[in-house]
């Protein structure tokens, strides 16, 4: 599994259309079949930052990602709006599917 995460720093005019501006490319990379998840959070502490959480199923999966026409449209469409160059975590996780369960919780 590779497991990637974004941060997105955002022009302040832009942010609150942020959500917007990436739904289509987050509804195209859900439908991608090597796509595990794909999931946009927007910052407590900074109004103007959005983190994106996203996995596939492996290198060749987020390859066909990168080389889709979604996420070269993306990139042009987005570099509009953000404010500095997203930060990235990207890790591959051999012998990972996807979720596991969390042992520390149990609900009551």
């Amino acid at each position: 599994m590779i497991f990637i995460t974004v941060k997105f720093a955002v022009r302040p005019e832009r942010a609150d259309g942020w959500l917007d501006l990436v739904d289509e490319f987050t509804q195209a990379t859900r439908n991608e079949p090597g796509n595990l998840f794909f999931e946009w959070s927007r910052s407590v502490d900074d109004p103007n930052e959005f983190v994106l959480v996203e996995a596939f199923r492996d290198g060749d999966a987020g390859k066909e990602h990168v080389e889709s026409a979604h996420f070269v449209k993306a990139m042009d469409d987005l570099s509009y709006a953000v404010a500095t160059k997203p930060r990235i975590v990207s890790i591959d996780i051999p012998g990972m599917d996807g979720w596991g369960e969390m042992g520390e919780i149990t609900p009551r």
